[in-house]
């Protein structure tokens, strides 16, 4: 069972930054074959695309709410994918999912197939 878990989140101030990480456990897991992508979900809403990275690294792509305020990346050699946030808002409260997508639609969630448990980010006005 493959595991993707994510960290590096908590609580910053507004106009702060985070670096959220998501790693995957499984050794046998072939990461560099898959998209990587983060959703996040506040209360009361739907859980909603942030950011993709397709599995050669070579193509990006953001919400238009993030765009120029967040980067995602990847390390395939230690099976890890990023998310950089900067300038942050207190709109950005959520919790942030990281998860696997083996052939797209890389916006889509119901194409991800593995999942994080999510973690908390908040942000204070």
């Amino acid at each position: 069972q493959v595991q993707l878990v994510e960290s590096g989140g908590g609580l910053v101030q507004a106009g702060g930054s985070l670096r959220l990480s998501c790693a995957a456990s499984l050794r046998t897991f072939t990461f560099s074959s898959y998209a990587l992508g983060w959703f996040r979900q506040a209360p009361g809403k739907e859980r909603e695309f942030v950011a993709y990275i397709h599995w050669s690294g070579s193509l990006t792509d953001n919400a238009d709410s993030v765009k120029g305020r967040f980067t995602i990346s990847r390390d395939n050699a230690k099976n890890t994918v990023y998310l950089q946030m900067h300038s942050l808002k207190p709109e950005d409260t959520a919790v942030y999912y990281c998860a696997a997508n083996p052939r797209g639609p890389y916006k889509d969630r119901a194409s991800y197939v593995y999942w994080g448990q999510g973690i908390q980010v908040t942000v204070s006005s």
